[in-house]
């Protein structure tokens, strides 16, 4: 057989397969699939579900630093020799899970070429989001970021293509995930809604409109020519009254000599 007529593989099925190695594990909504500090030793992809990434500080001061969709791997720091979960692991909805062990991880992108190039591409990809949440962080304003979170959420720029419907998703969890207070995500979701860019009412509808909070900042405008003529014209009054001043001073002098 030609390998034309070769069946093509299909990494979703494959990741989908009960053949595959690993467990498949069911997780209640906010039910810890792991720990920060346990063991890193697996990595897991979400067969259906939603998982929220969060770390703790030592003053026990949470932050959501991930949200991973059906169709995404997680705790992938295993591949490097990562020895503890820096993160908690929490299902955020009902969720089914595939545990798959390092070493079995690791032949699995030796043997199925396909399969490796699927776990690289989702590598890029999240290496070039945590680049641009960085960038997000230290430049961008929290209406800003809160526009940019919803977006992410409802998969804008995946090849699949956006889904405008939400999940439920608490406010507490989106002030956690941008970075500042409830009160200001709330705030500027009602903004948001007032303003036609999202609805919610339990599910969360984002729309295409919302890109332009993101998108907004454009450069400053030019200087109007207002200003130079205001300059103009201020040199003008100023030159026609020195000549005037001129005239009176030649007068007085003439008058003096006659």
């Amino acid at each position: 057989m030609s390998s034309s007529k070769k069946r093509r593989f299909d990494v979703e099925a494959f990741l989908n397969s009960p053949a595959l190695a690993g467990t498949v594990a069911s997780y209640r909504a906010s039910e810890t699939i792991y720990s920060q500090g346990d063991p890193c030793a697996t990595v897991l992809y979400v067969l259906s579900g939603r998982v929220k990434v969060a770390v703790l500080s030592r003053s026990g001061k949470e932050a959501v630093v991930g949200v991973i969709d059906a169709g995404d791997f997680f705790g992938e720091g295993a591949l490097s020799g990562q020895p503890l979960r820096l993160a908690t692991a929490i299902a955020m909805v009902d969720s089914r899970v595939r545990v798959v062990p390092k070493q079995e991880m690791i032949q699995l992108l030796h043997e199925q070429r396909a399969f490796s190039d699927r776990f690289i591409t989702h590598m890029l990809a999240k290496n070039s989001r945590l680049e641009e949440d960085l960038v997000d962080q230290l430049f961008n304003a929290s209406e800003k970021r809160l526009a940019r979170t919803l977006l992410l959420l409802a998969r804008y720029g995946k090849p699949s293509g956006p889904r405008r419907v939400l999940p439920r998703i608490s406010q507490e969890v989106l002030a956690e995930m941008v970075g500042t207070t409830r009160s200001r995500v709330n705030f500027f979701m009602n903004k948001f809604r007032k303003l036609g860019f999202i609805e919610y009412n339990g599910d969360l509808t984002v729309h295409d409109a919302l890109l332009s909070v993101v998108l907004q900042g454009a450069p400053p405008a030019p200087p109007t020519r207002h200003a130079p003529r205001a300059g103009r014209a201020k040199t003008a009054t100023a030159s026609a009254q020195s000549r005037a001043r001129d005239a009176r001073t030649t007068r007085r002098a003439s008058r003096s000599r006659e």
